[in-house]
């Protein structure tokens, strides 16, 4: 098994080809859409594929360390990642070609009109530790 992020962007992946933005969804539209994904991460459950799955609030801040004793540094000139990420869902799952499929499907999430957004989610695998080798 390998662990896959599949990754839902407000902004910066090629436009959905519903690409209404979602505070212009109407109150039922934007249920349908959160029904959908509770379905979907259910069914995961069940066949033992899911692993963990949140949305984003779109406040947030960028921190850093800045010496000791110093208070830590907040913001700057970065890109934002709250205008960026809106939310994550981890799978666990037996191949690649298995988590581009669950994408494709998490992709056909109902958005404005009720139809699927076919939004792009970028698909990132988890780093693993190699083998170590032992003679």
């Amino acid at each position: 098994m390998a662990k896959y992020l599949l990754l839902k962007h407000y902004r910066g992946a090629p436009a959905s080809v519903n690409d209404v933005p979602m505070d212009r969804w109407t109150p039922e539209e934007i249920s349908a859409h959160v029904q959908y994904m509770r379905d979907f991460a259910d069914r995961l459950v069940g066949t033992g594929e899911f692993v963990d799955e949140n949305a984003l609030a779109p406040e947030g801040m960028w921190v850093r360390y800045d010496g000791e004793g110093r208070a830590p540094v907040t913001d700057g000139p970065f890109a934002e990642t709250k205008d960026l990420i809106a939310g994550w869902m981890v799978i666990d799952v037996d191949s690649r070609e298995r988590a581009i499929e669950l994408a494709g499907e998490l992709s056909a999430a109902p958005g404005a009109g009720g139809k699927p957004i076919h939004e792009w989610l970028e698909v990132r695998p988890f780093l693993t530790v190699p083998p170590i080798i032992t003679e």
